[in-house]
């Protein structure tokens, strides 16, 4: 393996400030909603910037109800709850995503069981996800969730996976965290499970510095959801508790910054494509350097641009990559680490897409994090992909 040297730039240009993979992009607006909330004394949880973002939310994705809340992760452990997993159960999670999709399954001491990618969308595998059911019908277990995630932005194949999942009445949870402003067949991204999830985190495509939304069709669903965030307090007029709760709502304050946010996302999906565009024109004409494909029919984000390196083309690896990257003050990141592979989850079943080696495991080794943020200049992008560049030419290619 050749490991690619510190390479000096056109000028000290590399040396000044330093590239983020993924920052927030302030509209501007944020602050007129941060003033009516203070000028109302609305800091707490709930106000009015929370019961607008709820709704603009909903109204955006095309759904009935949605309900704020204090992180993705948080949504995901409220829609294991409505659904009524309990220790001991099978919940069914795409294995190539961060870990925040299955800690929530860990909450409730049930049992992950992960499905591996395909290599169309780098999402949930469909065969993989029938030969897990099939194995958890011969045992006689079902699970009691599946949860499927949109990658980096890109849609999973919904209509397959709906329809497995529905032959078996087992109800899917979106994981969209990452995919906010997606489209799959005309339809929003996050609008086709029984529940789904996004992520305000800051460096996610909209932010509300932290936060999450929990979003269906099912309002009566909401409604309970809304009362387990709440401390789950029953109507009475004192502190009276039947159930566990948790302290899971958003506050109004950065309900407030969401919803100058939300505002903009369709041009922020438009920068975000933009970008991804001309690193796949301009690198993607290197001989071993490849993108995550845009699914027919579908509208990714492009929350983050992806390349793949061809091991049989490109003499180098992420790790390598990240580091000439660093030594320019540029941020890069490795995929995610399938979470089978990781020593939380030891044990846990997984089931392949194919045979030879999983598709997770090949994108986990080869795949690699560009610098995606919608307010990276065309000159600092211009910094990555000279970087690159010059180092492909180097000594990268075979």
């Amino acid at each position: 393996m050749t490991v690619f040297p510190l390479i000096s730039g056109k000028s000290m240009e590399s040396a000044k400030e330093r590239i983020f993979l993924s920052t927030p992009h302030m509209t501007g607006n944020e602050m007129k909603y941060i003033h009516q909330a203070f000028e109302t004394n609305w800091i707490a949880p709930l106000g009015p910037n929370v019961e607008a973002f709820e709704r603009q939310i909903a109204d955006y994705i095309g759904v009935k109800s949605s309900l704020a809340v204090s992180s993705g992760t948080s949504a995901i452990h409220l829609a294991l709850q409505l659904i009524g997993v309990n220790p001991g159960d099978k919940v069914f999670c795409s294995t190539l995503t961060f870990v925040a999709s299955a800690n929530p399954i860990l909450y409730e001491r049930a049992e992950p069981v992960f499905i591996d990618s395909e290599e169309e969308s780098w999402n949930m595998s469909p065969e993989a996800l029938k030969k897990a059911f099939l194995a958890a019908a011969e045992e006689g277990e079902l699970p009691k969730a599946v949860i499927i995630v949109h990658l980096y932005g890109q849609s999973a194949k919904m209509d397959e996976l709906l329809e497995i999942c529905n032959s078996y009445n087992v109800p899917v949870i979106e994981d969209a965290a990452e995919s906010l402003g997606s489209t799959y067949k005309g339809k929003k991204s996050g609008s086709m499970g029984l529940f789904s999830i996004y992520s305000f985190n800051g460096n996610k495509i909209i932010t509300s510095s932290g936060g999450g939304m929990l979003v269906s069709n099912d309002e009566e669903a909401v409604i309970r959801a809304r009362h387990l965030a709440t401390q789950a307090k029953d109507p009475a007029p004192y502190y009276e508790h039947s159930e566990k709760g948790f302290n899971y709502r958003l506050s109004n304050v950065l309900a407030g910054i969401g919803r100058a946010q939300l505002e903009v996302i369709e041009n922020r999906v438009a920068i975000r494509r933009s970008n991804f565009f001309t690193y796949a024109n301009r690198l993607g004409q290197i001989p071993g350097i490849s993108f995550q494909p845009e699914l027919e029919g579908t509208k990714s984000n492009r929350w983050l641009s992806v390349l793949l390196l061809d091991p049989n083309h490109i003499d180098t690896t992420p790790t390598a990559l990240k580091e000439v990257l660093e030594a320019e003050n540029i941020e890069g990141r490795h995929v995610w680490k399938p979470l089978h592979m990781q020593k939380l989850f030891a044990g846990c079943k997984f089931y392949k897409h194919g045979e030879g080696e999983a598709v997770s495991e090949k994108l986990f080794k080869y795949g690699f994090c560009l610098p995606s943020g919608s307010n990276m200049s065309a000159d600092q992008q211009e910094r990555v992909i000279d970087v690159l560049e010059r180092s492909f030419d180097a000594y990268g290619i075979k």
